[in-house]
């Protein structure tokens, strides 16, 4: 029988660290991973696909301060909706192809999310994400007072604009979805955590500037389609205690219980693991199993063979 299956791709599935942001390159990635997002498909089972567009979104805003002069810039709603589109592109299209090629049936849709926002949430008060290009200190003074922008120092490269990082509250678009699943279609969905909205006191959205982070939106997306499996690909087979030491192990099923006593220890670091692990907490506390594991072990992870499953007893 097969699972519905959420699967949140990672940053190096579309632009691996230090590689030139081509569109042959991301192009070329996206289609090593969507051939084994296939292979999930052939066996068997109903896909939704998400992803993350950090490098993308940066290059987006890139564009948009050194064209400044000629080309009035875009918000970051905008930027972010940009990004889903192009990713989406790449993505639908080496998917259909990858299915075709397995001669598997099925259609594959993007769709362009808005993901809410609670206008009131506290990060709005305190933005903490990088993005974009650096500055220098004396750019950065300027650009507080001219823009109102919030700039912080960034681990001695320079200058950065920061942003709110708010919690998803509700993805749009999820009945459609879901019609799309029992049609058999793969859906791309919620891309870079979705375009940031907030809704006023009579249910009408608007975009903010804000990035929502991936890990969160890909599980709040995986309870609103009601997934079966939430899957994290990653650029490692399993998730480690110890991680790069002497004593390294590697964790494979583990109860919700043990992964609680694992994260309170703080085995699982902030920016890295840590997000994905809370994210899989979160989901297995549900009495469903999340699994973190490598993009090409991803079939053999549903059948309980790979991977670190995270299990609700």
């Amino acid at each position: 029988m097969g699972k519905r299956v959420v699967i949140a791709l990672g940053g190096n599935a579309i632009l691996r660290p230090n590689q030139e942001a081509t569109f042959e390159n991301q192009l070329a990635n996206v289609k090593t991973s969507t051939d084994l997002i296939a292979e999930v498909k052939k066996a068997g089972h109903k896909v939704v696909v998400t992803h993350g567009n950090g490098p993308q979104v940066g290059n987006i805003l890139r564009q948009n301060e050194e064209a400044k002069a000629f080309v009035p810039p875009l918000p970051i709603d905008v930027c972010s909706a940009e990004s889903q589109g192009f990713i989406g592109y790449m993505m639908e299209q080496t998917l259909k192809n990858a299915l075709k090629l397995a001669d598997v049936k099925g259609e594959v849709v993007t769709l362009l999310t808005e993901t809410e926002v609670d206008a009131k949430d506290p990060a709005f008060l305190e933005p903490t994400k990088p993005i974009g290009v650096f500055f220098t200190e004396e750019e950065a003074n300027e650009l507080e007072k001219s823009k109102g922008w919030v700039m912080a120092e960034d681990a001695g490269r320079g200058y950065r604009r920061v942003v709110p990082s708010p919690q998803p509250v509700k993805i749009h678009g999820v009945s459609a979805i879901k019609a799309l699943i029992e049609m058999d279609t793969v859906v791309i969905s919620t891309g870079g955590g979705g375009i940031p909205v907030v809704a006023d006191e009579k249910g009408f959205l608007k975009g903010v500037e804000a990035v929502i982070d991936k890990d969160r939106s890909a599980l709040r997306l995986s309870e609103q389609v009601d997934a079966d499996v939430f899957m994290i690909l990653t650029d490692v087979p399993n998730v480690y205690l110890n991680y790069g030491q002497p004593d390294q192990l590697k964790l494979e099923g583990i109860s919700l219980a043990d992964a609680n006593k694992y994260m309170a220890e703080g085995h699982f670091a902030d920016g890295s693991m840590g997000p994905k692990m809370e994210a899989a907490i979160a989901f297995a506390a549900q009495g469903k199993e999340s699994i973190i594991c490598s993009l090409d072990e991803a079939v053999a992870a549903l059948r309980g063979e790979a991977g670190t499953r995270v299990l609700p007893a």
